[in-house]
């Protein structure tokens, strides 16, 4: 049973106590999967989420002496306080001087040399090397309204809203968009880079784990954006490989007015294969921007 002065102790927390209760009851749902940022699955989203957590990190040197002290000084010189020292011609001190501004001088550096080495390191235009010096995938990702096209040049087929790639093994994009600008993200691994119309974007990624995950248009598009979404399966070479006959299989060419049906604003749920594809296909797409010609100009070549 507590004793009178320990009842009382707990007391002084009573007026905390809601504040507590505020900064906890978010966490409740927390879940690490769910933190796609965190939960990485490929090494340039692993650099990514170093660096986040270190410089997040380094800030708490800032931000735990100011919360600390701002607390500390309300309580210790409150008017009720009498045994506190009162000091109404204090006004300068050379070691708080130091303190007050060669902590934050520090962390900038150190934060100015980790943003210019990971700035480099993790360029999405940079290639990247995996063990075996594997050769990478190449992937031709168009942004359509509001579905996803992935074509694979080397192997002549396609994919609207899925990506498939071999595990471990890098993937080199070519991105553009035949809408509105998009970005495109794969959470789980890692850098967001914009799809612009008559633009040609690189986006260099890897996956070092099985599984399917989960990218989308981070970029505001109109009615259907938050349905702008696709799946990135990683898995291994022999899968990757009857995912590619299957997508063969599919028997739906992908020409110009197959290509000028799907640039129509609609949204598509199902996963839908083609073979064979028109070839080059993503610079055409850019190049019909570049020329000043209609927008729908592949529709109207073909229509002719």
């Amino acid at each position: 049973m507590l004793q009178a002065s320990e009842v009382m102790r707990l007391d002084k927390f009573r007026p905390v106590r809601p504040l507590v209760g505020l900064f906890v009851l978010p966490l409740a749902g927390c879940n690490l999967k769910s933190l796609n940022a965190l939960y990485t699955a490929g090494s340039v989203s692993a650099q990514q989420r170093d660096l986040i957590i270190i410089t997040a990190v380094l800030m708490l040197f800032v931000f735990i002496p100011v919360v600390f002290f701002t607390l500390f000084f309300a309580w210790r010189y409150r008017a009720s306080n009498e045994k506190a020292k009162y000091s109404p011609n204090w006004s300068h001190s050379r070691l708080l001087e130091v303190f007050l501004w060669g902590g934050p001088i520090v962390i900038i550096a150190i934060l100015g040399v980790l943003t210019w080495n990971s700035t480099h390191a993790l360029d999405p235009y940079k290639g990247l090397v995996t063990e075996g010096d594997k050769d990478p995938v190449r992937v031709d990702a168009i942004a359509l309204s509001w579905k996803w096209l992935f074509i694979y040049p080397e192997y002549n087929v396609a994919a609207v809203n899925e990506m498939a790639m071999p595990v471990d093994t890098p993937i080199s994009m070519r991105i553009t968009s035949d809408t509105a600008m998009n970005a495109i993200m794969i959470p789980r691994l890692g850098s967001q880079i914009f799809a612009m119309s008559g633009m040609r974007t690189k986006l260099n990624l890897v996956a070092n784990q099985k599984g399917r995950f989960f990218g989308k248009n981070y970029q505001y598009t109109g009615e259907h954006f938050a349905a702008e979404k696709f799946q990135a399966v990683a898995m291994g070479q022999q899968r990757f490989k009857e995912w590619i006959q299957n997508a063969k299989a599919s028997g739906q060419n992908l020409d110009k007015a197959r290509f000028a049906s799907l640039t129509k604003p609609s949204h598509i749920e199902d996963v839908i294969y083609f073979a064979p594809v028109k070839s080059q296909l993503l610079d055409h797409v850019v190049q019909q921007y570049n020329n000043g010609t209609p927008r729908n100009r592949l529709t109207k070549t073909a229509e002719r």
